[in-house]
């Protein structure tokens, strides 16, 4: 007689969400080691290998095309910003274009949520070469403590769930308890580094940002029945399923700093 199947446990993906974490500090170990322009390099190099990642999950047939449009984001994302004159940031939609000439599913959602990837790594890029490396650091902390802290309160606590039909697993508690961690690491970064006390209001709105990135990945996901982005990161999925949440995060904090100045930590480059 054979035996059932034992239940998924409560932190059956707690390992995964520990590297997740951990792949995330690296990043922010690499910037500080190595600086300005070597992490420009990763950031081309990653959005390149992300838009590979969407291309596959849409159109899995197209295996050279999706190449190619990892290879045409990588390229035009730096082509913005080594000559971001004349046509300034509208080059950045040549691989949302380009995408959709090819026959994929979901359509609107590649267009839309490829050009998220390349104004992404233009703003991650841009934060670093502007207020530098500690802003970096602030929003991989923000990032990744409401991650942990959202993860734990969230299997501890349970209750409602946040968005059930697009994300079933997310709960109201694991959602406010990443609110408090974001809150608990902007006021680090107000007194270790002398960042404006907006940074403790401004870190859960970021955090809401980065939850919704990887709610939106996910959704993706589920529509194009795959578990993972792709499986170049052994165990851990793709690399867009660990930076999904950064690349909403990142995007937030672009669209509100073209509204007012942000109170981001700074130092020199």
């Amino acid at each position: 007689m054979s035996r059932p199947p034992k239940p998924k446990g409560r932190w059956n993906d707690l390992r995964r969400r520990m590297g997740s974490a951990a792949i995330m500090l690296a990043i922010g170990g690499v910037e500080i080691w190595l600086g300005g322009m070597t992490f420009a390099i990763l950031v081309l190099i990653l959005t390149g290998v992300m838009m590979w990642e969407l291309a596959r999950m849409t159109a899995p047939g197209k295996v050279m095309a999706n190449i190619g449009l990892g290879l045409i984001a990588t390229a035009v994302l730096y082509g913005v910003l080594a000559y971001p004159e004349p046509l300034g940031l509208l080059p950045l939609l040549v691989p949302s274009l380009a995408g959709i000439a090819v026959p994929r599913r979901d359509k609107p959602i590649y267009f839309f949520y490829a050009a998220g990837l390349m104004l992404a790594g233009f703003a991650l890029i841009e934060l670093r070469a502007g207020p530098g490396t500690l802003a970096i650091l602030w929003l991989i902390a923000v990032v990744v403590a409401s991650d942990v802290m959202g993860y734990f309160a969230g299997r501890s606590l349970g209750g409602p769930k946040f968005w059930p039909r697009v994300s079933p697993n997310k709960t109201w508690s694991g959602t406010i308890a990443g609110w408090l961690g974001a809150a608990i690491v902007g006021l680090g970064f107000v007194l270790l580094a002398d960042a404006g006390w907006g940074l403790i209001v401004l870190s859960p709105f970021i955090a809401l940002a980065g939850q919704l990135g990887d709610i939106a990945e996910s959704w993706i996901k589920r529509r194009s029945e795959v578990k993972d982005s792709s499986s170049l990161i052994p165990g851990h999925g793709g690399v867009l399923d660990r930076f999904d949440a950064l690349t909403g995060a990142v995007l937030a904090v672009l669209a509100l700093s073209l509204a007012w100045p942000l109170p981001l930590p700074e130092m020199g480059n």
